[in-house]
């Protein structure tokens, strides 16, 4: 595991507000023989790379207690929000780098924040275009692939139209420059059409090298960092919360995101396929009991004749006087 992506989990700021998050940070760390590193197999002259996701999710709270964006459609009544903001590495189920602010902060401050390994690719949506982070990214030797906005100025160096043999265009690659102010970053424009529907998809990368179908994969698996948030929220919802305060909210979601940990970790251990809320659902049965989970999830049938011998063989139940 990258000590640089431990190091980025506990800013100052965080650290001294919430010991829960150095605990995330020492569990990650503990149990990173369960979280192998995860790599996408590119064309061959690039062999294998580190593939991260980045995206962000937002959390309503009943208050204004932390900024939030926008406003209730029917009242018209602005409530609080709190933006959760995470890089998670492909394969790997639980967030690598994680902050929390309010939800009016936008989605590329951890763009800034964050330092990946050399020869890594990030992927992410397209409310992470920064062009001065683009550059710093493609300076430090990270590769990114991200979707492109529509309305990006920029100008245009070269262009090659690709026709399949029916003679229907399947994409365009653009080799383009983004100038502001003192910034100059090139960057390549890939525009993939779709056989079945008129509409294109726009990626940008500044990796020139790699296959267009490669890059569409890697833009395709960051649907990965989605469904955590979706797992996050249907297996352990942040409906309302014990407390009021801002530290309370953000204690209750470490501990939301330290439960998620120790779930896939148990998920892990056990040797057949098991449903991740079907693990989390068995955990609150048994939580109160004496028994090997790891066994019993493995072999559920076997454990319940074994505890129905039990019963069978245990002395019966001493009468009370109320009886």
């Amino acid at each position: 595991m990258s000590s640089v992506v431990v190091r980025l989990l506990m800013p100052t700021s965080v650290a001294h507000k919430s010991s829960f998050a150095s605990v995330y940070a020492y569990l990650l760390e503990r149990y990173g023989s369960f979280y192998r590193t995860a790599a996408l197999k590119v064309n061959r002259r690039h062999g294998k790379k580190l593939l991260y996701m980045m995206d962000s999710t937002t959390i309503t709270l009943f208050d204004n207690i932390l900024k939030g964006v926008g406003r209730h459609p029917k009242s018209g009544k602005k409530k609080g929000g709190m933006k959760v903001h995470t890089v998670m590495k492909y394969h790997v189920g639980v967030p690598m780098v994680v902050q929390l602010t309010s939800a009016a902060t936008h989605d590329h401050y951890l763009l800034k924040e964050v330092h990946l390994p050399k020869d890594a690719t990030l992927t992410m949506d397209r409310a992470y275009v920064d062009y001065a982070q683009f550059q710093r990214l493609t300076e430090e030797g990270v590769c990114y692939v991200t979707k492109m906005k529509k309305n990006l100025t920029y100008t245009e160096l070269s262009s090659v139209t690709y026709v399949s043999p029916d003679g229907l265009v399947t994409h365009t690659d653009k080799k383009i420059v983004f100038e502001k102010g003192e910034i100059r970053h090139q960057a390549r424009r890939v525009e993939l059409w779709s056989d079945n529907s008129h509409k294109s998809v726009v990626l940008l990368t500044n990796n020139f090298e790699l296959d267009v179908k490669d890059l569409e994969e890697i833009y395709k698996r960051r649907w990965a960092i989605e469904s955590l948030y979706k797992q996050l929220k249907q297996n352990f919802p942040l409906h309302f919360f014990y407390g009021d305060s801002v530290n309370a909210i953000q204690i209750q979601t470490w501990v939301v995101l330290i439960a998620n940990l120790l779930c896939t970790v148990i998920s892990r251990m056990i040797k057949r396929h098991v449903s991740f809320s079907q693990l989390v659902t068995m955990l609150r049965l048994t939580l109160m009991y004496y028994t090997d989970f790891i066994s019993f999830m493995e072999n559920p049938q076997n454990d319940e004749l074994i505890i129905i011998a039990e019963k069978a063989n245990s002395p019966p139940k001493e009468l009370d006087l109320f009886d």
